[in-house]
């Protein structure tokens, strides 16, 4: 399990960190924005001396084995040895790819992460979950294999645009699902329009322990983990078929519609209460809007959901609700089930 520091001092936590990893060499991996946005925040500490930080595109399509061979091919050209040292600072895509790069190259090296937007918070700095998309298809490929540290510093929020924001707001939801009343209230009655950074900071730490208490009960997803894949099922689905199209989505607002979808499900299949579920889908719609998908568009997203890890044997699972907290697993839909529940989220409430 990793370790997770909440931070209102980053230079100060990383410093600590790096003194505690003994390294022959210390390599920083950027994306486009952060290495602008962010970066220069730390650039000036001892430690970094004479670093260039590894600079890769920015944005999930770019999440990709060509995008892992560069760093692959800087870490090696720039003599890096199984005793070097690799911070992920960026977004998921930085953390996920970064954390799939240390693991492989020299068959494992040390890193660091620091999430710096409010996906890569809540969802990617816990767990040891690392990949890249392959063959269309959302974290084909990848490993279990925790950083030894992930630092948080919301501070770093203050960089982000609003979809950003609302992008990792998605996973606090689904946390807020999974959880109980109290934590849910919270965030349906945050005001997103004029954001408290010190409330979501508060927000982030209980977020970040949600998932952090089912990790350590499952570390390998075999079972309550799968309680974290509310939403995801539909949701790389969604996600999926839009990066086959012009205009791919941030990974938070396809998991919100596939909320929509499987507390749809819940309600059908779990019990889950009705009127919960309006009101949770009506928060959705007003800040995430929708995909404008038609029923010609059914056989493809069943078939990427056909391709979700959680499968077994071709069987599609979902993770849903009987209520706030009840949490069920593997549990299955017929294919005319699946067609309900997308045309459940394109005619709405």
């Amino acid at each position: 399990m990793n370790k997770v520091i909440i931070s209102t001092d980053i230079r100060t936590a990383l410093t600590q960190e790096i003194s505690e990893l003994p390294h022959d060499k210390l390599f920083i991996l950027c994306d486009e924005t952060t290495r602008r946005l962010c970066f220069p925040l730390v650039q000036s500490l001892p430690c970094f001396t004479g670093v260039e930080p590894i600079t890769i595109p920015a944005t999930d399509t770019h999440k990709t084995l060509e995008t892992l061979a560069h760093v692959w091919t800087e870490l090696s050209t720039a003599g890096g040895t199984r005793h070097s040292l690799l911070v992920n600072l960026g977004g998921g895509m930085v953390t996920d790819l970064g954390g799939f790069a240390a693991s492989t190259f020299k068959r494992g090296i040390p890193y660091i992460n620091i999430p710096t937007t409010l996906l890569s918070m809540v969802d990617a700095s816990v767990g040891g979950k690392t990949g890249i998309n392959f063959n269309g298809l959302k974290n084909e490929i990848g490993v279990f294999n925790a950083p030894h540290a992930v630092i948080l510093d919301t501070e770093f929020l203050r960089t982000l645009d609003h979809p950003n924001i609302l992008s990792g707001y998605a996973e606090m939801l689904k946390h807020g699902l999974i959880s109980n009343e109290k934590n849910f209230a919270e965030l349906l009655n945050f005001d997103l329009g004029n954001i408290d950074y010190h409330q979501l900071s508060s927000m982030v730490a209980t977020s970040v322990a949600i998932k952090e208490r089912i990790v350590q009960a499952d570390p390998l997803e075999h079972g309550i983990r799968k309680a974290l894949n509310l939403g995801h099922t539909a949701g790389h689905a969604f996600e999926s078929f839009c990066l086959q199209s012009p205009t791919p989505v941030l990974h938070g607002y396809a998991v919100a519609w596939g909320l929509i979808c499987e507390l749809y499900l819940s309600c059908t299949k779990a019990g889950f209460p009705t009127d919960r579920m309006r009101q949770t889908v009506q928060f959705i719609k007003e800040n995430y809007g929708t995909l404008p998908i038609t029923c010609d568009d059914y056989p493809l997203l069943y078939q990427l959901m056909t391709h979700d890890k959680k499968n077994t044997a071709g069987t599609i699972n979902f993770t849903l609700l009987g209520n706030l907290g009840d949490i069920h697993i593997n549990q299955t839909a017929t294919r005319e089930e699946i067609y309900q529940m997308l045309d459940f989220f394109r005619e709405g409430l």
